[in-house]
């Protein structure tokens, strides 16, 4: 088969990595429009299930990823002059910059060809058995057809920036600071042994308060500096990882696309879906939906119907961590109901932040229901049983809302943790 593969993210990469090694006759061809080795974004966050799933499908790849990745096993969390913190899953980061690396040199020695700095646009599109839609939330090929495709965005309320800093985070930290105008927090974990990702968000009527909407790069940063230097130890923010500049101030919008195919087109990653970054999911479900494309390319007995199987596959996995994404999300835009809590009960609900629940039941009384539930185990059935079921109704709300909002045509910002 041959195989044009449109952007070399993780993702495109990882896919071409599988079908070469499920079939070394495979003609594969990777298309990237930026130079090798440039890449925006700082590092990547992934949970010790994925490590395994590398390991089972190319442990060559999977050892150089598990190497130059860093660990932690525990959370922190500062608000105002308190600390908490708590144990956890084993969390690992790596550079975008490094995986890229790993992931190119691979693929290369299978024998896949690369091509950077060869951009691919909807009106010459290369001739091939498949071409795979791998070029990001701003997909040119996925825009060129939104109707087709469904594509629907829906933005969310708070302001972020993803920064970089030279503090290497001992754990996953996570610190509030209130100001004059409303709360701002990070989120920041280390991805080598000398930086760390420090992604910073809050309200708008918190960033149009401190005159972030307004400042200039140098000033700005110089703002959040100050406003996080307890947790930084005097350590500075850095901008882009690429050293050109600031870093741009987004406002997340998830995307979604109703079907993942349109005749030999596939959309894989960003391309097809987007989670909001506080659950740290988004290249870990790009490169499962390369998993799950690359298992159907070989286990069906033609590309319509492997496609239409990839696209049943994911829409139906990703319920569970859309859903967890959005209400992550809402958690931190409804912060005020939970940032007064008692220090422990605050974390624990920030853990509990996904769940589906949580915004209906009083926080103290979730907290108090939570910990009988570790204990009880009818009514960890009952929590089992009502969550999804509320989720499934407030996602029905949400698309009813969004639905009249929603563009259909060019998608919003990148996301970053990837």
């Amino acid at each position: 088969m041959k195989v044009a593969c449109v952007g070399g993210g993780p993702a495109g990469l990882y896919l071409s990595i599988l079908l070469k090694r499920q079939d070394p006759s495979h003609d594969i061809t990777v298309h990237e429009r930026d130079p090798e080795g440039s890449t925006y974004g700082w590092g990547v966050t992934y949970w010790r299930g994925l490590l395994d799933e590398l390991h089972a499908r190319d442990p060559e790849s999977a050892r150089a990823v598990e190497e130059h990745s860093v660990r932690w096993n525990q959370g922190v969390a500062h608000v105002r002059d308190m600390v908490t913190r708590q144990p956890g899953d084993e969390g690992h980061g790596i550079g975008r910059h490094k995986l890229l690396e790993i992931l190119t040199a691979r693929a290369r020695a299978l024998g896949v060809h690369l091509e950077f700095e060869h951009e691919i646009t909807p009106d010459d599109l290369p001739g091939a058995d498949l071409v795979v839609a791998a070029d990001g939330v701003h997909s040119a090929l996925r825009t060129r057809h939104a109707q087709h495709f469904g594509t629907r965005l829906t933005p969310g309320r708070n302001p972020y920036v993803w920064l970089g800093t030279t503090k290497v985070f001992d754990s996953f930290t996570f610190a509030f600071v209130e100001t004059d105008h409303g709360w701002i927090w990070c989120y920041g974990y280390p991805f080598s042994s000398e930086r760390s990702t420090c992604v910073i968000e809050c309200a708008p009527e918190t960033w149009t308060g401190l005159g972030l909407d307004r400042a200039d790069d140098a000033d700005g940063t110089a703002r959040l500096e100050k406003l996080f230097a307890h947790v930084l130890d005097g350590r500075p923010l850095i901008g882009r990882a690429s050293g050109d500049g600031g870093a741009p101030w987004l406002t997340f919008r998830t995307l979604t696309n109703r079907t993942w195919y349109r005749d030999n087109v596939v959309l894989l990653g960003d391309a097809a879906h987007t989670t909001h970054y506080s659950i740290g999911a988004g290249t870990t479900l790009a490169l499962q939906d390369a998993f799950a494309l690359a298992d159907a390319l070989r286990e069906c007995p033609g590309l319509p119907q492997a496609l239409a199987r990839y696209e049943h596959d994911r829409t139906a996995a990703l319920l569970t961590p859309q859903s967890a994404a959005r209400h992550s999300a809402q958690w931190y835009e409804n912060l005020a109901r939970y940032i007064d809590l008692p220090p422990e009960q605050m974390f624990a609900l920030l853990g509990q932040r996904h769940s589906p629940l949580l915004p209906y039941v009083p926080p103290q009384l979730y907290y108090r229901l939570d910990k009988a539930a570790g204990r009880l185990e009818s009514l960890r059935r009952l929590k089992r049983w009502l969550g999804p079921r509320l989720a499934r109704t407030a996602q029905t709300a949400q698309t009813a809302k969004s639905a009249k909002s929603v563009e259909t045509a060019q998608a919003g910002t990148p996301d970053p943790g990837k």
